[in-house]
C-alpha cells in the first residue's frame, strides 16, 4: 500500500530515480541504466531499512526541497549540505551517512552535493511502477521514474511503507565514521580494450601518462574527455562494425577524443574501444565533474577481479558498521541547536 508522499517544491538541478538497474535487455537494446554509484545506493537503502534494489533519488551537484506530506524516515548517503526547516519556521542542519525523520509539513533542503553524486533513499521506497524489472529512470527512451521522465518541481512521489503505518518509527541509524566511503583520489584502473590493436603504441602510453579533462559533455551516457588525442592506427582506421558496449568502455572516435561509457550507456557501438574502466573502479567515475582531471593505469584481468572482491568486501563491512541510535534522541536537531543560550552564573546573587 502506497502512503506518505513527498511533494517536490523546487529543483534547480535535474535528478532522477534509480535503483540497480535492468540487467538481462541489452540484447534488446534496453541500456543497462541504474545508479551511477551502485555502492552509495546500497548504504542509502541499508540505512532506510531497505534492500539494496529499492529506488532511491540519485542527487548531482545541488538537491531538491521536498515537503513531507505525512511522517517518514529518510536517509542520506553522500555528501550533502542538507538542513530541515520546520514548521515554526526553525531549520537544523543534517549529517550524512545517517537517517532522519521527518514530521509532516518540514522541509528538507538537499543542498549542494559535494563529490559528484549523493543518495536520498526514503523507509519503503518510492512506490513507482516496475519497466522491465526496475523503477530507474532512463527518460531517453521514456522509461522508469516517473511516467518515463525524472521528478521535478510540483510533483509527489507515493512512498510504501514497511510494516503498518501506525507502527512504531525506526530507530535513527548511522554509518561509523571510519567506515565512511571515499571517492577521490588515484588513477583509474583500466585493462585493454578488444580493438587495442587499432591504435598506436604511442596512443596507449598516452592514456597511460598523461592527464585527460572531463568535458562539459558529461552526463549519465557518458563522459568526453579533453586532452592530447589518441591516435588510431592507420591499418585499421577510426571505424568498427558496431559490437557490444558496456559501462566503463572508452570509446575513441575519428577526432581522438576518448569517451568513457557510463550507466545509460547505448548497448552498441561503431568507434574503437582502446581500454576498459575495471568494475571496481565504476562507482568512482560515476562522481567525475566537469573540469576534473582523470589519470590512469594499467592492470591485469587477475587485479580487475581480486579489486571486485576487494570492493565487495569493503562495501559489506560498510553496512555492517550500520549502528542504531536506540535512544530515540535526534542528535542533528541537539547539536544545532543554541544550547549555551541563557546561561546563567550560579555564583551571582540574585
Amino acid at each position: 500500500m502506497a502512503s506518505h508522499v513527498i511533494e517536490i517544491l523546487d529543483c534547480p538541478l535535474p535528478v532522477t530515480i534509480q535503483d540497480l538497474g535492468r540487467p538481462g535487455y541489452r540484447h534488446l537494446g534496453v541500456p543497462l541504466s541504474g545508479a551511477l554509484d551502485p555502492e552509495f545506493l546500497a548504504i542509502a537503502n541499508a540505512l532506510a531499512g531497505n534492500s539494496p534494489n529499492t529506488a532511491a533519488l540519485e542527487i548531482s551537484l545541488l538537491g531538491p526541497r521536498l515537503r513531507a506530506k505525512a511522517p517518514l524516515t529518510i536517509a542520506l548517503a553522500g555528501e550533502f549540505s542538507a538542513r530541515i526547516e520546520a514548521c515554526d519556521g526553525q531549520s537544523h542542519s543534517v549529517g550524512n551517512w545517517c537517517t532522519h525523520a521527518l514530521a509532516a509539513d518540514e522541509v528538507l533542503v538537499t543542498g549542494s552535493v559535494r563529490g559528484g553524486v549523493g543518495y536520498l533513499a526514503v523507509r519503503g521506497g518510492f512506490d513507482l511502477p516496475l519497466v522491465l524489472g526496475s523503477r530507474s529512470t532512463y527518460a531517453r527512451a521514456g522509461l522508469g521514474g516517473i511516467d518515463g521522465r525524472a521528478p521535478g518541481k510540483g510533483d509527489c512521489l507515493g512512498i510504501v511503507r514497511n510494516g503498518s503505518p501506525s507502527g512504531p518509527t525506526p530507530a535513527p541509524a548511522s554509518l561509523r565514521l571510519p567506515q565512511v566511503p571515499v571517492r577521490s583520489g588515484g588513477p583509474f584502473r583500466i585493462i585493454p580494450g578488444p580493438q587495442r590493436e587499432y591504435f598506436t603504441d604511442t596512443a596507449w602510453a598516452c592514456l597511460l601518462g598523461e592527464g585527460f579533462t572531463v568535458s562539459r559533455e558529461a552526463d549519465r551516457m557518458g563522459l568526453r574527455l579533453d586532452g592530447p588525442r589518441l591516435e588510431h592506427d592507420p591499418a585499421h582506421g577510426a571505424d568498427i562494425v558496431s559490437d557490444a558496449v558496456t559501462p566503463g568502455v572508452i570509446q575513441v572516435p575519428g577526432d581522438g577524443r576518448p569517451i568513457i561509457l557510463l550507466a545509460d550507456c547505448q548497448t552498441v557501438g561503431g568507434y574503437p574501444k582502446i581500454a576498459t574502466v575495471i568494475s571496481a573502479d565504476l562507482p568512482r567515475l560515476g562522481h567525475a565533474l566537469p573540469g576534473e582531471t582523470l589519470h590512469f593505469v594499467e592492470v591485469s584481468m587477475a587485479q580487475a577481479l581480486a579489486a571486485r572482491r576487494l570492493a565487495a568486501s569493503e562495501l559489506a563491512e560498510c553496512i555492517a558498521s550500520i549502528v542504531q541510535n536506540s535512544t530515540g534522541v535526534d542528535l542533528d536537531a541537539l547539536y544545532g541547536a543554541n544550547l549555551i543560550d541563557g546561561v546563567i552564573d550560579a555564583r551571582q546573587a540574585n
